[in-house]
């Protein structure tokens, strides 16, 4: 019997209780529509069918509820999700499921149902500690409910719980940002995301952005290397340009979009990379229901078989988020391409303190992260520049 090839499963859930200020991420904000749930959640048992028919050879050992806002979802609606997920497809009881949550939709009622129900890790969108700039930010949420969210997990059986924040907020400086990460390292997590805030066109912050006092780069520049610092001396292991661990408590399903390994999307705006494929659906849930269901409208916003070239551009790309890093033989051996073009660029990066070598890989160091699309950008005008190795011979 061949053996199961890993999956990561990722399952959109399209509903916030409000937009915040900063969001471009596909979701409706406001009360529930009780019809359009209903429907939703009929097109994607419809869909785990059809998509499970085609993974009798994989198993599922990483689930990732993600939104929108799944704990504003509610639990029986999530485990009414997962149960139907675990009936079309093979999961390892090992499995990671996460879901996400805002602090404000956390109730011991939830975590009840969703931990008995085999949910195991909780990712909690705090984003700052000051509740004025929660506000601002149009988060519904303040900081006392974020520190109650994380304590009732705790007594819930969740173990490993992650806190997303953001740095670059309006108005902030350099020692706020500091002081907020001493507050959270009170909470205990057992994994950080800190990003820095993106203002992006078509949300309520690109209106006013020029009027929003935003840090300046050098700023932003001095909060992410003050994260790294003092992450690293609070135990937290950086494993990618914006996420930290505690040991062993990396985020196994994010892992796999980084690492090029195979993951498949469900729900309005989900991408997959699956059996050679790569996919996104369209950011219309009535499209996509009316699609999964009637199947007279095309979901897909677009899909794409990804050359060779293609994939060890990615493989530079996605790795070297990672403090992982790339492998000369791992790039020359999956893509046959030669790697000394790059060598050729990286090692006068090496020089300016942006890349070092370990282990026979090359990483990006923390002043290297922060210029990373830069150097990303000219490895990939290496890559455009070289012959594969077979024409070479």
């Amino acid at each position: 019997m061949n053996e199961l090839k890993p999956l990561g499963v990722y399952i959109h859930i399209p509903f916030c209780r409000s937009k915040c200020q900063y969001c471009d991420f596909y979701s409706i904000g406001g009360s529930r529509d009780r019809r359009l749930v209903d429907n939703y959640l009929q097109a994607l048992a419809v869909h785990f069918k059809e998509a499970g028919a085609r993974a009798t050879d994989y198993i599922v050992d990483t689930v990732y509820f993600g939104g929108g806002t799944p704990s504003f979802f509610g639990a029986d609606s999530l485990r009414r999700i997962f149960a139907e997920l675990q009936h079309r497809f093979r999961v390892d009881k090992d499995a990671e499921i996460t879901f996400e949550a805002n602090p404000d939709s956390v109730t011991d009622s939830l975590l009840k149902k969703l931990r008995a129900e085999g949910f195991n890790r909780m990712s909690l969108g705090v984003q700052s500690d000051r509740d004025d700039v929660l506000q601002k930010l149009g988060r519904p949420h303040n900081y006392e409910q974020a520190r109650d969210a994380v304590q009732a997990a705790r007594k819930c059986g969740f173990d490993n719980v992650s806190l997303d924040l953001m740095y670059g907020l309006p108005n902030q400086t350099v020692p706020q940002w500091t002081e907020t990460l001493q507050h959270v390292l009170q909470l205990k997590p057992e994994h950080l995301s800190c990003y820095g805030l993106k203002v992006e066109e078509g949300t309520p912050l690109w209106e006013y952005k020029d009027a929003a006092n935003l840090p300046s780069d050098e700023a932003q520049a001095e909060m992410y290397l003050n994260t790294v610092a003092i992450l690293e001396d609070a135990g937290y292991r950086q494993y990618e340009i914006s996420n930290f661990a505690r040991p062993g408590f990396a985020s196994r399903h994010n892992l796999k979009y980084w690492m090029g390994e195979e993951y498949i999307g469900f729900g309005p705006a989900a991408a997959s990379d699956f059996a050679g494929k790569r996919y996104t659906y369209v950011r219309d849930i009535e499209r996509y229901v009316r699609g999964v269901l009637k199947q007279d409208v095309p979901i897909l916003a677009e899909c794409d078989s990804i050359p060779a070239r293609e994939r060890a551009g990615e493989y530079v790309m996605l790795r070297l988020r990672t403090t992982k890093g790339i492998s000369p033989e791992e790039y020359e051996k999956n893509y046959l391409m030669p790697f000394e073009p790059l060598l050729e660029t990286i090692l006068p990066l090496e020089q300016r303190d942006l890349f070092y070598q370990k282990d026979g890989r090359w990483i990006l160091t923390p002043k290297g992260f922060l210029v990373s699309n830069q150097i990303i950008g000219l490895l990939q005008e290496a890559q455009e520049r070289s012959e594969p190795l077979a024409k070479k011979r």
